[in-house]
């Protein structure tokens, strides 16, 4: 049997202080009930909009644009970061995706929330105040413990590097 139904009940989600950071942020995420949140009840990532203080902004082709979203985020949890992926769709469609690849949002790392969008596209792309424009999922990490060895141990691939495992 498939359970459509969403995340567990019994399955607390992960406590996150939030501060709205520019005047009419929390309008733009109304649809979250003032928050941001999932475009489904399964879904991984909350939504970031942009909070321009326009109506729109353009991104030329090949382009980038430091988008504001109107909030800060902290983890009250140790052990818990937040990552800014780029939007499916906003990319597969519109060529807008995230600049760096994937955004690290550091647990101690107070200040708002830019998302750096690169038109990829070979057309100048608009952008509306309020558009969703990546998704914020948080996910545990473990900082290293290092340990200083003279070599490390011989491993089938060893250092062999790109390609070297064949098609």
């Amino acid at each position: 049997m498939n359970d459509t139904s969403g995340p567990s009940a019994d399955v607390p989600g992960l406590a996150v202080r939030i501060a709205f950071t520019r005047p009419g942020a929390r309008e733009l995420y109304a649809a979250g009930g003032g928050l941001p949140a999932p475009a489904t009840p399964r879904s991984a990532g909350v939504d970031l909009r942009a909070c321009l203080d326009a109506p729109e902004a353009r991104i030329p082709a090949g382009g980038r644009l430091a988008v504001p979203t109107g909030i800060s985020v902290q983890p009250a949890v140790p052990g818990w970061a937040g990552f800014v992926y780029s939007r499916s769709g906003l990319g597969a469609r519109d060529g807008l995706t995230v600049a760096q690849g994937v955004g690290l949002i550091d647990p101690d790392y107070t200040g708002e929330i830019r998302v750096f969008l690169l038109n990829t596209s070979g057309e100048e792309r608009l952008l509306r105040r309020g558009e969703r424009v990546a998704q914020l999922v948080f996910q545990p990490y473990r900082p290293p413990a290092w340990e200083e060895v003279p070599e490390l141990d011989p491993t089938q691939r060893g250092a062999g590097g790109f390609g070297h495992t064949g098609r």
